[in-house]
This record gives structure tokens, sequence and C-alpha cells, in this order.
């Protein structure tokens, strides 16, 4: 009996040891320089529905259900999507707008787990036909789920996925 409280004691503590030093924030971005004017770039890009062109997740369930509230390019626009094991459910919501330069805003995943993250599109203008895009998010990890980073590297899972996603909107945007 006492060699069984031990070992889940040790389990316990070895628990909330890797919890207190495992990662607790995460941050993805990936950038591409795409041969097409900040303006036109930035119109295409702070529409969330147009994500379907470029999106690496609707590939990946090209029939995930939709829907969709607000004014799309607009901030309170809200997309939701019900998809397979791959996309799961959640839904993003346009926060925040910064005309030719940054569109914010919310992930929030509901399966195959509840999370939520801030995901941005900035573009930058190189020159009259050159634009930088940049495509990320960040958000926390929940203690002990953060457990689960020491084992998986996010920036390397989710930023094939951005690398992916941009090189297929540039080009879309250079046709």
């Amino acid at each position: 009996m006492m060699i069984a409280l031990y070992i889940v004691g040790g389990l316990l503590a070895l628990i909330i040891f890797l919890a207190l030093i495992a990662p607790k924030n995460f941050a993805v971005s990936r950038s591409i320089v795409v041969n097409r004017s900040l303006e036109d770039t930035f119109a295409f890009m702070k529409s969330i529905k147009n994500q379907d062109v470029w999106s690496p997740w609707k590939k990946k369930d090209p029939n995930m259900a939709q829907s969709y509230e607000g004014t799309d390019g607009e901030v309170g626009f809200v997309a939701r999507w019900q998809g397979n094991k791959d996309v799961g459910e959640g839904e993003q919501e346009i926060l925040k707008i910064v005309e030719n330069e940054k569109v914010i805003s919310k992930l929030r995943f509901f399966k195959p787990w509840k999370s939520e993250a801030d995901a941005f599109l900035q573009t930058e203008g190189l020159s009259d036909t050159e634009t930088r895009v940049t495509w990320g998010f960040s958000g926390k990890n929940k203690i002990p789920f953060n457990i689960f980073m020491l084992f998986m590297n996010m920036d390397k899972a989710v930023g094939k996925d951005f690398e992916e996603g941009l090189a297929d909107l540039k080009a879309h945007l250079e046709k």
C-alpha cells in the first residue's frame, strides 16, 4: 500500500514538474513576398471567405460545413467551420483592421479540443508591385496540457501549413 502511494506521489510530482517547465505560450508566423500591390493584396486578404482559395485547411476538408455572421472584411465578422478530424470545429472573428497593414482575429477551437489563439495577417508594401505578407498566430498552453508541447513543435507543425497557404495565396494573387 505504501509503495503505491509513493508511486502515485512520484507521478504527481513528475506531472507538476513537467507542467512547470513546459512552454506556456506559442507563436508561429511565416512570410512571403507577393508580386502585387499592397492595396490589391490587402483588399483580398481582409476577406475571411477568400481564405477558401488559399487555406491549407480547406484542402484538408473541402466539404467542411461553413457559416458566417456579419459583413466579411469588417470588424465583428465571424466565420464558423465544422469539419473532419483534420480541421475540427471552431470559429474566427475579425477583431481589428488597420487598412493596408493588418487584420487581427481571434480563433476559437471547439473540437478536437477547446482553445483560443490570436491570429493576424499583416502586409507591408515593398514597392508599387511587391508586398510582404506575414501570417501568424499565438496563444497560451493551459497547464497541464502544456506538457504536450514538450513532445510537439508547434512552429514545425503549423509552420508547414502556413508556408503552403502563403504559397497558394501568392500563386492566386499573381495569376
